[in-house]
């Protein structure tokens, strides 16, 4: 017996483990608040709840909304970044924000996306033969180096590697000759000296260095991740118990709703509960590479592909930083930590793979007729 449509085409194997990290998270966040719903829980299963209806209003659009929106869309995230620079609010002593009364938006993270499918759109129209030619490198630059200038003057130096990270896994897909990317990779180191020590805050300078050795400033940058690793390592293999994180109920880690929700789940359920956050994005990741490679076609293969890989970024930099193995950036872990402008932009990515996936279910239908 045959499932009824509707109930067979809705994407369980993305929507069960989402929700799985969307509970988890929002059990972690009413721990952080001290046992409270507000203001953090309560906000991010709402938030979650909206955004995921828009994610399946997404799953809707066929292959040609998609590629006409490419660019409106791009100029939009554009012009919202350009209004950040003029009545942007600050927050942490950068100017990120803006304010829509229902929420604070962050536009640069919509970029992220954003960037995706305007390369995507860009690969799927160029010629083949074209794919080594400059042009085929010296747009996609242009298209990216443009709000990546706008996010450093934020200034947020992680949301702008996340563009330029979708975008260069969008450009390394479609084909560009692997040499650009290891002359680039080779010219990139002068660069990103001089990017150091002539480009970053002293604030930014100064996480580098705390990277290197937290120890060597305890009480100031270093305190993050000093009290980050105490708080993973506190957990030992099954945890302290739910509520009962010493290092964020005793405020001493910082940040435990948003940058380091993982250090405060890990305390509480210790190794056991890190192993299921892993596994559970390793499936996300997973289906959202399933979802590119059976694309049957270059936009929607792109597309696809460079969504799977912008959550990765959010992941892999987040978990990375609160261990200690990469500079604090910034960047929240996706459907657990509190932020209103992180979960639309994962759910965008998530919507989009929805509507690939449509597509491909679509394309399959027709080869058998």
């Amino acid at each position: 017996m045959s499932l009824p449509a509707p109930i067979a085409e809705f994407p369980w194997r993305v929507v069960i483990p989402l929700c799985l990290l969307v509970a988890l998270g929002a059990a972690v966040l009413h721990s952080a608040a001290g046992g409270s719903m507000s203001p953090y829980a309560d906000n991010h299963l709402i938030r979650f709840g909206v955004f995921f209806i828009m994610a399946m209003v997404m799953s809707r659009f066929p292959e040609e909304w998609a590629r006409f929106a490419a660019i409106p869309v791009y100029i939009a995230i554009l012009i919202l970044l350009a209004a950040v620079e003029v009545v942007g609010q600050l927050g942490g002593g950068s100017q990120r924000w803006l304010d829509l009364g229902f929420m604070r938006l962050q536009p640069s993270e919509l970029m992220k996306p954003g960037i995706v499918l305007i390369l995507a759109m860009f690969f799927h129209g160029l010629p083949v033969g074209m794919i080594a030619s400059w042009r085929a490198l010296l747009l996609p630059l242009g298209l990216m180096g443009l709000p990546m200038a706008f996010v450093l003057l934020q200034p947020d130096l992680g949301t702008s590697l996340a563009i330029a990270f979708g975008g260069i896994v969008v450009m390394f897909l479609a084909g560009i000759p692997q040499k650009w990317f290891i002359g680039g990779a080779i010219a990139a180191v002068p660069l990103g000296i001089a990017a150091y020590f002539f480009g970053l805050q002293p604030y930014q300078q100064q996480r580098v260095i705390t990277f290197v050795n937290p120890e060597s400033d305890p009480q100031g940058e270093g305190y993050q991740i000093i009290q980050s690793k105490i708080a993973i390592g506190s957990g030992g293999m099954t945890g302290k118990g739910f509520g009962e994180g010493s290092q964020s109920q005793l405020d001493y880690l910082p940040e435990p709703q948003t940058d380091f929700v993982f250090a405060t789940m890990a305390e509480e359920w210790g190794l056991m509960g890190g192993l299921f956050v892993l596994l559970v994005f390793g499936i996300i990741l997973r289906w959202g590479m399933i979802v590119a490679r059976d694309a049957h076609t270059r936009f929607a293969r792109l597309l696809a592909s460079g969504m799977t890989a912008t959550i990765f970024f959010y992941v892999a930099i987040n978990l990375l930083m609160v261990m200690g193995l990469a500079p604090v950036v910034g960047i929240p872990l996706p459907f657990m930590s509190h932020g209103g402008s992180s979960m639309l932009t994962n759910m965008i990515c998530v919507g989009a793979l929805m509507m690939v996936e449509r597509w491909n279910m679509q394309s399959a239908r027709s080869s058998f007729g």
